[in-house]
């Protein structure tokens, strides 16, 4: 009898098989996605839109130098303290009434602000649409992740709407001097008005509405605790973010939010029904996932504040100009958009979040180049454009990441930590490195500082995100 000594290939041997590409999307699928990334647009935008009008505003309603800083921590102390709790009132009670709920209360609260009469009313205004802008995000993303299934097309709508994300708070920028020039300060809120009224008709036929089945008691001792101490976090850093840490009002509100957020720790490690699954944030992909996400928000807008200041301080760019500078930013985003999903499939989203955090980091010490010279401007713009294309794979991987393998019942609070990270990001890069620049005598010196830092700190994230996740890969 012949013997067949052909050796069979080892199945480690085989190439994998290629990734199945993404199902075209249906025509209603199109549509929910234009909804939901609208209204996550419309909400980045308000984080920026505002920031060049404050010295008109001021005037205009008679506020002083240091009550300017209210009309941004009006809006972030709620949007941010809010989003694990209503994250969990959507999946308990419905993400898609809540949605609704926020859409209607953030338009209604543009219109207020566009039309305030006073210091309170505008403030007033701000207030209601960070707590708008709570319902909206997570429920939002939620209703995302939930619609289209895990893999190509959960991966493609991330994408966009990570580029929306992106590009509506660099829009903010350039669009906020645009219209206060020329149309007025309450133009800026009035566009957001006009945002709510486009979108808010078409979501409730679109919408499909989704809880978790059980509807479990809400862990009340855990709300408190949670959003009393985001709360108290946002507040504290971004007060001094304008006023140092010397403040005691600073320095109370940063010691009160460690604790309620250590007790709210405590808490949901005993209770029978918590607001945050601790499993959960066991999860490798969800505990080294957000870290990624806070480094590249923190220090990505850090860099944004920094520069911005060395345009017009040191290089006397004008507000136009600079503002052209982020426009190239916002259009490298654009495309990294575009092709992040592919690159997510091609690599998986470890492999893309790691990648990302080192070409950000590597790209951030480029930037120690930078010098009184003109021709520090093209350095500038070069760099901070790519580094914001690996900053957006690094915010599309890190969502992907995050939400790959959670049960539809809490996606919600998946969502909800990743929209937290978001937002806790964006506000403590600022006032934890931003004042080594502002607070410097040179502020050159002080820039190449603040840079110097972000990229140290981001590749070692990088490299702690490569040994957390190991040699995990998206099946």
């Amino acid at each position: 009898m012949a013997i067949d000594t052909t050796t069979a290939p080892s199945p480690q041997a085989a190439p994998p098989a290629p990734r199945p590409h993404a199902p075209k999307l249906s025509s209603r699928d199109k549509l929910v996605l234009f909804v939901l990334c609208a209204a996550q647009f419309m909400v980045s935008l308000d984080f920026s839109v505002l920031n060049v009008a404050l010295p008109v505003l001021g005037a205009d309603l008679g506020m002083n130098q240091s009550a300017l800083q209210w009309a941004v921590t009006a809006f972030a102390l709620p949007s941010g303290g809010f989003l694990l709790l209503f994250g969990r009132f959507g999946d308990l009670f419905g993400r898609r009434k809540l949605f609704l709920a926020g859409l209607a209360l953030f338009g209604l609260a543009s219109l207020l602000a566009t039309f305030a009469w006073d210091p309170a009313s505008f403030l007033t205004g701000r207030a209601l649409q960070g707590v708008g802008a709570a319902a909206i995000v997570p429920t939002g993303m939620s209703l995302l992740t939930t619609t289209f299934p895990e893999g190509p097309q959960r991966d493609r709508a991330l994408g966009i709407s990570g580029t929306l994300l992106s590009l509506g708070f660099t829009v903010g920028m350039v669009l906020g001097g645009v219209l206060t020039d020329t149309l007025g300060w309450r133009s800026t809120m009035g566009l957001l008005t006009v945002f709510a009224l486009l979108v808010l008709p078409l979501a409730p036929g679109l919408l499909p509405e989704s809880r978790t089945p059980d509807r479990p008691r809400l862990d009340i001792p855990g709300a408190v605790t949670v959003t009393g101490g985001l709360l108290a976090l946002i507040y504290a850093l971004s007060t001094a973010a304008e006023r140092g840490f010397g403040g005691a009002d600073v320095l109370v509100t940063l010691v009160a939010g460690v604790a309620l957020l250590a007790a709210f720790g405590w808490i949901e490690s005993r209770a029978a029904a918590p607001l945050v699954s601790l499993p959960m944030l066991r999860r490798r992909t969800v505990a080294w996932g957000n870290l990624g996400g806070l480094v590249t928000f923190s220090m990505m807008t850090t860099v944004v504040f920094v520069l911005t200041l060395y345009f017009q301080e040191i290089l006397h760019l004008s507000a136009f100009r600079t503002g052209l500078v982020f426009g190239v930013q916002g259009v490298v985003s654009v495309l990294a958009g575009i092709y992040a999903p592919k690159v997510i499939g091609r690599f998986g989203a470890r492999r893309t979040l790691v990648g990302s955090l080192a070409g950000q980091g590597a790209l951030g010490a480029a930037l120690l180049g930078i010098s009184e010279g003109g021709w520090s401007v093209w350095l500038a713009t070069a760099a901070v454009s790519l580094a914001s294309m690996c900053h957006l794979g690094a915010i599309i991987s890190y969502g992907v990441t995050v939400t790959s393998g959670v049960p539809d019942e809490e996606q919600g609070l998946a969502t909800g930590l990743v929209t937290s990270t978001q937002q806790v990001g964006i506000t403590i890069g600022i006032p934890l490195l931003g004042v080594l620049a502002t607070t410097n005598a040179d502020l050159l010196t002080g820039t190449r500082t603040v840079l110097l830092i972000d990229a140290a700190v981001v590749l070692a994230a990088a490299a702690a995100v490569a040994v957390g996740l190991g040699g995990r890969r998206r099946a």
